[in-house]
């Protein structure tokens, strides 16, 4: 009866609330044990569900923040105890939303579908951690508007999340779920959820709502040196696993050459062959046939006018690997069941664990000379199946979940590292760029997307939007070798609004594409504080973002990627430069002003002509992969 009693209370306030036409109560097929409701001030009643709560206590409160509602829930229990399986819900009017923006990189979520509510138990859930996406969603329209936007102060825990459609009214209803998967006892817990319903710009919405995960977590963004910005050279799709030294200070000359300032020593260099991928890293030592003296490797590609990065995947200790053995009874999980083959993702909850793996990069950055490191695959640390500390009641670990753990390790790498270089380079990618990520490296790389140039902007916006003052990295450029030199610069078009990494074998690139990458390096180095510093605003995420501007004080950089798209310069207050990625001649751009002059250059930035357009709407004779100069 008291299950009864709190349903009907709640399904009269929710009558209420959609009487009135404001944001109310939640999915109403959602059979959940209401624990309490709250009334917000902008998006009406929110609802706390649990199915079986025992002996926790549930309190909600409502607040503002900035003209957006926070909805927060405090749970508490007499003794310690696992935490049980909760949601927040609400329901509003679905005008004006037609699509969802996440930072989900699957197939899936780069489609922005607004899913209905029926396929929540399906596909219709997101699902963020520290290392993996942000807790945020927004409903968001073809004008670029973005009528209601969810966020969830958790930003280390799992959280399944999302914005979906009734399928009868059309309604947007808005849910987040805590503790879906178990975690460590408790006593208590409180968690935020931010509901904007202020229809702001969909990149201010989502900036607005990721900047306030960091702000009520306490989270400070990690220095960002400036030769974070710098153009990279990537040996990993250009070789894959098979790097040596020698070829690859040939490269660092040829890179150095071009404009390229770093580089980055990926996959291979610690092992010369392997039953399976992983199965020989965990001693992080480079195999003498390949190196056979490291730290004059590197101080030979410093010398070539480089600074230099080297790659480990930081979970992973392989059977044919001496640490094997030595952090035995110690992992998260074990990979394969052939030995040798094997791999194991170690726990980081072993103080003695994240000291191996901070000694390592220490071992890197003071001895053997680099410049920074890449971390990869700081999503793999997950238990797979049962928790083996919870049968063993925890011991030798001194914490009890493993994001906290990670979370540590994470952040005493950085302050170690920082101790030998201040200006240490430390690179994390998609999908873990989550709020607490930015805390621990200074560049954010878009997902893999070799040859897919359409991806790697898309996946740039997204993380151009949620990674605060981190320089932003696009996927390593490749592209074919029959390219004509337009069809060779589309790559770096699309990446141009990060900083951009290149992995082809740049001895065997045809002279006119090298020319092509000279002339753009050139470009983002003299416009660098309008392309990856300044505002930046990309245009309709629901077409993977079809044309993008970036700000600094002076000028104003806007780029089309389709030819049918009208993009406008702006008021007449700055230089303004236009960029042609759209695959072909022309630009329809839309003048606030008559231009005092444009001036029209190709795609190796030699002058094409001029142009004396008038103001309004002009289709403006860019050569392909070619930019205009605009000045009033």
């Amino acid at each position: 009866m008291e299950w009864l009693s709190n349903r009907q209370t709640a399904l009269s306030a929710l009558a209420a609330a959609l009487a009135a036409g404001t944001l109310g109560a939640t999915d109403m097929e959602h059979k959940a044990k209401v624990v309490a409701t709250v009334r917000t001030a902008f998006a009406g009643v929110a609802e706390a569900t649990c199915d079986d709560p025992g002996l926790w206590t549930f309190d909600v409160s409502a607040s503002t923040d900035e003209g957006r509602d926070v909805v927060t829930v405090r749970i508490a229990a007499p003794a310690e105890t696992n935490p049980p399986p909760f949601g927040v819900y609400l329901r509003g009017s679905g005008a004006g939303v037609q699509n969802v923006w996440t930072s989900d990189t699957s197939v899936n979520g780069d489609a922005r579908h607004l899913r209905p509510k029926l396929w929540w138990g399906w596909c219709a859930k997101y699902r963020s951690e520290l290392a993996r996406d942000l807790p945020l969603a927004v409903g968001f329209n073809a004008v670029e508007r973005a009528p209601v936007a969810l966020a969830a102060s958790e930003a280390m825990r799992p959280v399944a999340f999302g914005l979906y459609a009734d399928d009868e009214t059309c309604d947007v209803i808005a849910r987040c779920e805590f503790f879906a998967q178990p975690t460590a006892p408790m006593r208590a817990y409180a968690v935020s959820v931010l509901v904007d319903r202020r229809n702001g710009t969909l990149p201010d919405t989502v900036r607005e709502a990721a900047d306030w995960i960091s702000r009520v977590n306490g989270f400070r963004p990690a220095h960002v040196p400036e030769a974070a910005f710098e153009p990279l050279y990537s040996t990993w799709y250009a070789y894959l696993q098979d790097v040596r030294a020698e070829p690859l200070e040939a490269e660092a000359r040829l890179a150095a050459a071009l404009g390229m300032k770093t580089m980055i020593l990926d996959d291979g260099w610690q092992k010369e062959d392997s039953a399976t991928f992983y199965s020989a890293v965990g001693d992080w030592m480079p195999v003498p046939s390949r190196f056979p003296d490291m730290r004059g490797h590197v101080a030979r590609v410093r010398a070539a006018g480089l600074k230099y990065m080297l790659w480990l995947a930081v979970p992973y200790v392989g059977d044919e690997s001496r640490a094997f053995e030595r952090f035995k009874g110690k992992y998260l999980q074990v990979r394969g069941t052939k030995s040798p083959g094997r791999s194991a993702i170690l726990d980081p909850r072993f103080p003695e664990v994240r000291e191996y793996l901070i000694r390592t990069y220490e071992r890197v950055v003071g001895e053997w000379g680099f410049d920074g490191v890449k971390l990869d695959f700081i999503d793999a640390f997950a238990v797979d199946g049962a928790d083996p500390a919870v049968a063993e009641g925890y011991a030798g670990r001194d914490f009890r979940e493993v994001p906290l753990a990670v979370n540590r390790l994470m952040k005493d790498v950085l302050v170690r590292l920082r101790k030998i270089n201040p200006d240490v380079l430390v690179e994390f990618r998609q999908s873990y760029m989550g709020p607490a990520v930015l805390q621990y490296g200074n560049m954010m790389r878009a997902w893999d997307c070799p040859a897919d140039p359409c991806a790697n902007r898309r996946r740039i916006c997204d993380l151009r939007l949620t990674s605060g003052p981190l320089a932003v990295h696009s996927d390593m450029l490749v592209w074919s070798k029959d390219e004509t030199p337009e069809g060779a610069a589309l790559p770096i078009l699309n990446a141009l609004y990060s900083t951009i990494q290149y992995s082809m074998v740049l001895a065997k690139i045809r002279p006119d594409h090298r020319e092509v990458i000279r002339h753009w390096l050139d470009f983002s180095r003299r416009h660098r504080d309008a392309l990856v510093k300044g505002r930046f605003t990309p245009h309709h995420a629901e077409s993977s973002y079809t044309w993008i501007e970036g700000e600094s004080e002076t000028e104003r950089v806007v780029t089309s990627y389709s030819g049918d798209v009208v993009v406008r310069t702006g008021e007449p207050d700055r230089t303004v430069v236009l960029v042609n990625a759209t695959g072909a001649e022309g630009m329809v751009v839309d003048f606030a002003a008559r231009p005092a002059a444009v001036r029209l250059f190709n795609v190796f930035g030699r002058p094409a002509g001029t142009a004396a357009p008038a103001a309004g709407l002009v289709r403006l004779p860019v050569p392909a992969s070619g930019f205009a100069e605009v000045t009033w």
